[in-house]
């Protein structure tokens, strides 16, 4: 039997980033799938449904990451996510542009 497998790069567009607050509302979305999921900076592989190993990605606004789903749901899975960093960002504003402090 073929695993489903997709794969996304996106980048972190809110403010403040990868925090722990955002970071488990990724981790809340990637457990309500069966499929694996992986999350990667160009320094580190982790699991999407472990709060801990996201909160060691330390992305800041910016950062790129890969995320890859296998298994069933993975389409889903990564559209679920991708909506939640690049459309949504986490219900977090955007950083400020033009503004000095």
């Amino acid at each position: 039997m073929e695993k489903d497998i997709c794969e996304l790069e996106i980048e972190i567009k809110n403010a403040d980033g990868l925090h722990m607050r955002p970071a488990m509302q990724f981790v809340d979305i990637a457990n309500q799938y069966d499929c694996d999921i992986t999350v990667s900076n160009s320094e580190n592989e982790v699991d999407g449904k472990s709060i801990m190993q996201m909160s060691m990605l330390a992305a800041t606004c910016g950062t790129k990451l890969k995320i890859k789903a296998e298994g069933q749901g993975a389409q889903q899975a990564i559209d679920d996510l991708r909506e939640l960093v690049e459309e949504k960002m986490f219900d977090e504003p955007p950083p400020r542009k033009g503004k000095k402090g």
